[in-house]
């Protein structure tokens, strides 16, 4: 009677251990998220028309099952068309009117995957709740944050942005402002994702201003498997020339693991789908 006792005791604790691994393996998620400079839709780009790299675009997003992205420079009808073309919701404004004018740094998402709790755009200027030009820049910028919850329940916040072409002071003013933003913003200091394309390689002030808070990493030097890819994100549409420095980035905060990051280089008949090189990075919270 003992025996069968004991042995009945070590099959329930096996199973417990079973139970207990399988759920712990379900709660650990992973999602490929990725910021893409998808090239504004300009009828000048002879032979790179949006027409022609919509399909392009839309299906090396399928391909590598991306579920959120933040895209930069995307028009309104543009993110009309990615929506349509991939069943996504998206969020965001246009810089210029705080509506639908002008470009937007829009997150596009997943609606089956992912919930909308919260969101908003704020302008990289020191009046960051109008549309505006901050400092040196060129260019009204912006940056568009969401709070998203997946299907396990857990919840993260995505900042994506785009910093002006040619002002110093204002990608280095855009970096402190946004740091700011975020911490006001994410007060319950939930794990947080900054992307976009920062017009900056790493060595630049308004890149270091980020990572010189020990809580922000840039994925691509976290990541467990060794980073993929050229070391280069903008290529101009130029297929004869391998770009030369990361400007489009990705940087996590608090409790993210980082398994991959990469920057795609899909083409098609010596074609890119965008002028920028699309950085994807796979996560668990």
């Amino acid at each position: 009677m003992l025996t069968i006792a004991r042995h009945l005791l070590k099959s329930f604790a096996f199973l417990l251990i079973f139970v207990v691994g399988i759920t712990f393996h379900s709660s650990a998620q992973t999602h490929n998220f990725a910021t893409f400079n998808i090239r504004y839709a300009n009828q000048n780009d002879v032979g790179n028309l949006w027409a022609d790299r919509l399909s392009h675009v839309s299906s090396l997003i399928q391909f590598h099952q991306i579920e959120l992205f933040g895209v930069q420079e995307a028009l309104h009808n543009q993110l009309t068309d990615l929506s349509t073309e991939l069943g996504y919701k998206y969020i965001g404004v246009g810089r210029d009117d705080g509506t639908e004018k002008g470009e937007y740094a829009a997150i596009l998402y997943n609606p089956k995957k992912f919930e909308i709790l919260d969101q908003g755009t704020f302008w990289l200027s020191p009046t960051p709740e109008k549309p505006s030009k901050g400092w040196d820049a060129a260019l009204n910028r912006v940056c568009t944050w969401g709070k998203f919850k997946d299907e396990s329940g857990k919840s993260f916040f995505v900042f994506n942005i785009h910093y002006d072409h040619i002002g110093q002071q204002a990608r280095e003013e855009s970096s402190k402002l946004v740091m700011a933003q975020v911490a006001k913003i994410n007060k319950e200091n939930a794990p947080a994702i900054l992307m976009g394309d920062f017009n900056v390689k790493p060595d630049n002030a308004a890149y270091t201003t980020i990572t010189s808070d020990p809580d922000w990493k840039d994925a691509r030097l976290i990541s467990e498997i060794p980073a993929y890819g050229p070391a280069g994100t903008f290529t101009g549409f130029d297929w004869e020339r391998m770009p030369e420095g990361i400007i489009d980035h990705v940087f996590v905060k608090g409790d993210i693991k980082v398994i991959r990051h990469g920057i795609l280089t899909d083409n098609y008949g010596k074609k890119y789908p965008s002028d920028h090189f699309p950085v994807l990075v796979e996560v668990e919270f």
